[in-house]
């Protein structure tokens, strides 16, 4: 039973303490308690997706409170070569883990790998430590059909011819994230004017500046969308790629199947 407790308003005058000049109580509206059902509930939908950013340096273990699978820093390496110390590190939220009175005291996320590693593996990190994100937009790219489709809310807004890794560098496979967004000045290069930066990297090209990674960008060699050439990397054409660009948001889930 919740006790409910009464606040009296203090003042001054022959009444004194107790009550107000006409005798008034006032009384402050019971608070309201949530309850939950103490466990791990699944995030996401077809719609919506969850991320987490990074607030501070953070472990990541296998069971909640287990051994640590992984431990995160606040910020990641650029895709690029630049001045800046890094971008903010974002993972994917599977799920969260609730107590009795609905706090959240861990996130269930997903790992996209280490340069070299392809792949994902799930871990928990201590909600304290992230800060939690919605997210509306995914993007799928099959590589047997080379075509990348982006959705909104669920719904495909663009479907696009692409360029995919070769058969020595292959693009890889899974379920990953947009870490980055960079445009670039000089359209005229071999990213075109933009990469979108993934949580991918290549198996191949561990030894590669910044271990091998992958990301959807521009080309200035248009004769090779549709065809298996690249590094491991997307590549799309101007047109595609502007749209993607101005739609998909840090945190995109991209999913790549053949």
């Amino acid at each position: 039973m919740l006790a409910i407790g009464l606040a009296v308003r203090e003042l001054s005058g022959a009444n004194g303490g107790g009550t107000s000049g006409a005798g008034e109580v006032v009384t402050r509206p019971p608070a309201t308690v949530r309850h939950c059902a103490a466990g791990e509930v699944d995030l996401g939908s077809p719609s919506v997706s969850y991320v987490v950013f990074l607030r501070t340096r953070a472990e990541v273990d296998r069971r909640p409170g287990g051994s640590r699978l992984s431990t995160l820093s606040p910020r990641s390496q650029s895709f690029a070569a630049t001045n800046r110390r890094g971008v903010p590190t974002v993972v994917a939220a599977l799920g969260e883990l609730r107590t009795s009175d609905c706090r959240v005291s861990w996130y269930r996320v997903r790992l996209s790998g280490k340069p070299g590693v392809s792949g994902a593996s799930e871990g928990y990190v201590r909600a304290a430590a992230v800060e939690l994100a919605e997210v509306h937009t995914r993007v799928l790219v099959d590589l047997s059909s080379r075509r990348l489709t982006l959705y909104e809310n669920g719904a495909p807004v663009l479907r696009a011819v692409a360029a995919v890794g070769a058969p020595g560098t292959p693009t890889p496979r899974g379920q990953f994230v947009v870490r980055e967004r960079i445009r670039i000045t000089d359209s005229g290069g071999v990213y075109g004017a933009a990469a979108i930066a993934l949580s991918a990297f290549s198996k191949q090209l561990i030894h590669w500046p910044r271990g091998g990674p992958v990301a959807i960008h521009g080309t200035n060699d248009p004769g090779s969308i549709g065809k298996a050439v690249s590094h491991g990397c997307v590549r799309l054409d101007a047109g595609a790629l502007q749209r993607v660009f101005e739609k998909v948001q840090i945190g995109t889930p991209v999913e790549i199947i053949e």
